[in-house]
């Protein structure tokens, strides 16, 4: 202990507090262990009401926690269906032109964006947990896989080893997107920040957008690469291709859209409006490159579509060692990025309706969907906002809406497909454009320079490298520097002093309130995280710094400091190199004769500093106390104990 108390006992009678911290209390390391493994992997604890259970209830109860719809099907109601009737078939006129646009979007044949509403929907609603979201193909992971597979690859020379390697790329999507769920493992996707999402999915969204005006100038050759300077070398340099055709009947088409938009922002209740639009451009077109030959006269179409449902693929995944590489890449990058999505999207829709989705299980539901999807001739699926978003306002009231569209789509697909083929690529382009713009969020843009100038820098450069270079170093360079501020919070933590309120029994940072009083001979430090080895070489000499800085003031004031109070309420854990910082740092102001008190320490603290010794040994029980108000208490009573001491043997 410091030399200011001498040995004196703690404060008693009317000065000793009422309760005292319990230093002894301890926990079996199994039991420890089993808490912090289930903080982490299980912190929403989904089987806490099993206990009481028979074997076979908690069976069936496991049962329906892995299979969603066992829950919601036996309440499902008729009036219920009406709803999802309406829902399921707005998202299918959706789509249809959606799948069709995505595909091309990522060079593969259109019939395969609707193999892809057919088969993984169906899944979706057996296992999901959002009522809310609508499964269907997304660009951003479609131009991601193709980015990534046609450096592998070349859709032109090889088409069908291009189409395996996506199937593939999607088979492993699913294994790790179950693997997350099924190991709890979700925290993953967590290092996908907001703002990395944000730019990313904007600089994504432009290039998106750059890249479609090859089928709105009706060209016939692009540039594989994704960034800007080649997209736009590109366009200058097969201006011979354009056709005006094209870009007069894009214009026509965008106008279009974008005007169902505005109307569905002025009367919400007409919000099916701007729905369905997508699948009259698609269908207008169609008629109108029909009639005219469009083909022959500078306006190229989809070409044939196969009648039929979804062919298995499960012999032609390729496992060869030349590509596994790629498409392991492939279905690691796409897979973290559609769960970001999908998972965000259905919290975002639940909030409103005040509902909750388990973010588990809809990784497990992703997986198996992408999973049997590679089986079917699907490539990545998952749950689009913009889909989402029409379902929800559709009024759907369970996952029954995805089947209603699935079996939209089988029809489709049954009867319907080949009247498709005279689609005009333009009116594809168009509708991938309108819904790319909804993805530049220069609001939320302007809102994260307006608060947090990082989340900023985070964000534009997702934005700028995506736009630039490619999207994965978008992605990776965004992510890095994210993981890179994390870390510095965890190796730079804040600590604080404390002032008295006047009036109260409160203590607050003085920095924020400028009037709050120091307490003379005291010094209140408040510590606001686990002290680490990365990080308590640094709060040592921060330590030592407010200590010096409070010594030079009281100085100034004739007096002298000689407590250091630490509030350790923030601290959830230290180690073993953080324990040794705090016995080093007793030391040091033990030679300035300043005493060290503890205040609210937790109980992973207290067992770790009792077992080394440092309570009991270093600064002794008597110095260790439930509250600020307390320590300061024992210090003054401490002090003046000190100084009664001193004037006597005067």
């Amino acid at each position: 202990m410091g030399t200011a108390a001498g040995d004196g006992d703690r404060p008693r009678l009317g000065a000793a507090p009422e309760h005292k911290v319990n230093l002894y209390a301890r926990r079996p390391f199994s039991e420890a262990l089993r808490s912090g493994l289930a903080e982490t992997f299980f912190p929403d604890d989904p089987f806490r009401g099993f206990a009481a259970l028979p074997p076979a209830g908690r069976a069936w109860g496991a049962l329906k926690y892995f299979v969603p719809a066992l829950e919601w099907a036996p309440r499902y109601s008729i009036g219920n269906f009406k709803y999802d009737l309406l829902a399921g078939i707005t998202i299918a006129s959706l789509a249809i032109p959606q799948g069709i646009s995505y595909a091309k979007l990522a060079k593969l044949p259109p019939i395969i964006g609707l193999y892809s509403s057919f088969v993984p929907p169906l899944l979706y609603a057996l296992f999901g947990s959002s009522n809310n979201l609508a499964v269907g193909t997304v660009a951003a992971a479609s131009l991601l896989l193709a980015s990534i597979i046609e450096n592998e690859v070349a859709p032109e020379e090889n088409p069908q080893l291009y189409l395996q390697l996506f199937y593939t790329a999607a088979f492993f999507t699913g294994v790790f997107q179950t693997a997350l769920g099924v190991f709890r493992l979700g925290l993953i996707v967590d290092f996908l920040s907001r703002s990395t999402i944000s730019g990313f999915m904007g600089g994504t969204a432009t290039i998106i957008i750059m890249q479609q005006l090859k089928g709105m100038l009706g060209m016939k050759h692009f540039t594989a690469k994704t960034d800007l300077i080649s997209v736009v070398r590109s366009i200058l340099h097969y201006r011979h291709e354009w056709r005006w055709q094209s870009a007069v009947l894009g214009i026509c088409f965008l106008v279009f859209l974008l005007s169902s938009k505005q109307l569905r922002k002025k009367k919400p209740n007409l919000f099916w409006v701007s729905a369905i639009a997508p699948f009259l451009v698609v269908v207008m077109g169609g008629v109108f490159a029909f009639l005219v030959k469009g083909n022959e006269h500078g306006i190229p179409i989809v070409g044939d579509l196969k009648k039929g449902i979804n062919p298995l693929s499960i012999s032609q995944l390729t496992f060869n060692s030349k590509h596994v590489n790629t498409v392991v890449k492939a279905g690691f990058l796409s897979g973290i990025l559609a769960l970001a999505e999908g998972i965000a999207v259905g919290r975002s829709l639940a909030l409103i309706k005040n509902e909750q989705i388990d973010g588990n299980k809809e990784m497990i539901a992703f997986g198996i969907m992408n999973i049997a999807g590679s089986f079917t001739s699907c490539y990545l699926t998952t749950g689009p906002f913009s889909k989402s978003a029409v379902n929800f306002h559709a009024g759907c009231r369970s996952p029954m809406s995805n089947v209603v569209m699935s079996v939209c789509i089988m029809l489709v697909l049954l009867f319907l497909a080949p009247l498709f083929k005279y689609t005009p690529l333009v009116a594809l382009s168009a509708i991938i454009v309108v819904a790319m713009l909804g993805l530049i969020k220069v609001k939320e843009f302007r809102h994260l320079y307006k608060v947090d100038k990082f989340d900023f820098i985070i964000c534009m450069v997702a934005f700028v490298g995506v736009v630039f270079f490619t999207m994965v170093i978008g992605l990776g360079a965004s992510i890095g520097l994210s993981v890179i501020r994390s870390l510095l919070f965890v190796a730079r933590p804040t600590t604080c002093k404390l002032g008295s309120i006047a009036g109260s029994e409160i203590f607050r940072d003085v920095r924020q309130y400028p009037y709050a009083r120091n307490i003379p001979n005291v010094l209140v430090l408040q510590l606001n995280s686990a002290i680490y080895f990365v990080n308590a070489s640094y709060l040592r000499e921060r330590i030592l710094r407010w200590v010096e800085d409070e010594e030079n003031a009281c100085k100034r004031n004739g007096q002298d400091l000689q407590y250091v109070v630490f509030e350790l309420g923030g601290v959830s854990s230290i180690d073993n190199t953080g324990i040794g910082m705090l016995s080093e740092l007793h030391k040091s102001l033990d030679r300035k004769g300043i005493t060290i008190a503890l205040a609210n320490p937790r109980l992973e603290v207290t067992e770790k500093l009792m077992l080394s010794g440092y309570i009991k040994d270093t600064i002794g029980e008597e110095w260790v106390f439930l509250t600020v108000k307390d320590a300061i208490a024992a210090c003054r009573y401490a002090l003046q104990r000190s100084r009664n001491k001193e004037g006597d043997e005067v």
